[in-house]
Order: structure tokens, then sequence, then C-alpha cells
């Protein structure tokens, strides 16, 4: 029983000696301020962290969906038509009030603009809900006689 109890003692004086053995210098070092950078380019690094300025679903960008999100050609309202040098521009509102200038090819959330005339816009609606549909529908959206 002495015999255990000894090496026991013995065994964790060992075990700390390399605590004792640890320098402690006379002169420390004092402590560095942080340097604020003003001038050139700021970069994030992620440091194995989610970079907040991705998209936590597709994980890229958050401005490379530019064409997306303009909302359902059914939620779209019409609220001109402008002629220019080099054709019509539609002035589509969205659901957010905010009206927005579009021609010919400029997509929407479920599909893209096909043609634009003097009194009518036609959308080609390719998706329904996110999923492809079998034959794409053509959808008129026209100005109302009165307000032309």
């Amino acid at each position: 029983m002495k015999k255990a109890t000894i090496l026991i003692l013995v065994l964790s004086l060992v075990g700390l000696l390399p605590l004792l053995a640890q320098e402690n210098p006379a002169n420390p070092k004092p402590e560095e301020k942080p340097v604020l950078r003003t001038a050139g380019p700021v970069a994030y690094n992620a440091e194995g962290r989610r970079d907040p300025f991705k998209d936590l679903l597709g994980g890229g960008d958050i401005t490379a969906k530019t064409g997306e999100g303009q909302g359902a050609i059914d939620d779209l309202i019409l609220i001109g038509i402008i002629k220019a040098k080099r054709g019509y521009t539609a002035v589509i509102g969205a659901a957010q009030g905010f009206p927005r200038f579009m021609g010919v090819g400029d997509k929407v959330a479920d599909g893209f603009i096909l043609s634009i005339s003097a009194t009518q816009v036609v959308f080609r609606k390719t998706h329904e809900r996110g999923i492809p549909l079998m034959r794409p529908r053509e959808i008129i959206k026209e100005i109302n006689p009165e307000e032309r």
C-alpha cells in the first residue's frame, strides 16, 4: 500500500514538473494596440466561419441573382409603355410598388418578356411555382383604353 501511494505521489510530481519549468520573462512585452487602416480595400477573412455575404440557400453571392425575384407574371402590373428609338420599353409595377423599366427578353421569376407593342406586353410563362412547364404559356397584359 505504501509503495502504491509513493508511486502516485512521484507520478503526480513528475506531471507537474513541466508546468513549474516554464520561464516567466522578467520584462513582459507590452500589449500591441490594434491598427485601424482607413485607406485601401477592405477584405473579409472568414477564418472557418460562415460568410455573411453569401446567400444561405444557394451559397452564391446575393447580388448574383439579378434577373430573378421581380415577382410572378400574374403579380406584375403594367403601368405604361414607352416608345424610344430602339423600340418599346414596358414600365412594370412589382409587388413592392417600385416600377421597373423592362425590355424584350428581360427575365421575371417565372418567365420572360416575349414582345412589347404600343398597347400590350406579351410574357412567356415557362415555370409554375418553380417547376418547368411542359408547354410554355403566353400571357398578355394590355393597357386600359382609358389610359392610352
